[in-house]
């Protein structure tokens, strides 16, 4: 093996299979994000709590507090989304992208003008 690249079953371009090589950069860079993901659903489950304790509770201020911690959870939501698209377009690009739509691929995720994303699927579904 060369320099920058380590081995991993699965991962790879071209025939890819058992003992094809992955840039550690690109590994990096899947560890990285999964640990922001994580990060982020972990921040996820305790505003949840919270906003369930304030709900329960019927606490004027309690409700007025949900409001901007489901604002935050929406922008935590958003974030993980887009995380997942940067994965995925990162995998693809690494070649480690499995079957192709073609083949009964996955359900994609495109992003859109204005930050949206639209879900597309393969249409073998």
């Amino acid at each position: 093996m060369e320099g920058g690249e380590t081995t991993l079953s699965g991962f790879g371009g071209g025939g890819g299979g058992a003992g094809a090589g992955v840039d550690t950069k690109v590994l990096h860079a899947f560890q990285t994000s999964f640990v922001q993901v994580q990060s982020l659903l972990d921040q996820n489950r305790v505003l949840i709590n919270e906003i369930n304790q304030n709900h329960e509770s019927k606490v004027p201020g309690d409700l007025s507090r949900n409001v901007g911690l489901i604002r935050e959870l929406n922008n935590n939501i958003r974030r993980v989304v887009d995380l997942y698209a940067d994965l995925s377009s990162l995998f693809a690009a690494s070649g480690g992208g499995g079957r192709a739509a073609s083949e009964g691929g996955s359900v994609g995720t495109v992003r859109q003008a204005g930050g949206g994303h639209k879900r597309i699927r393969s249409g073998l579904d």
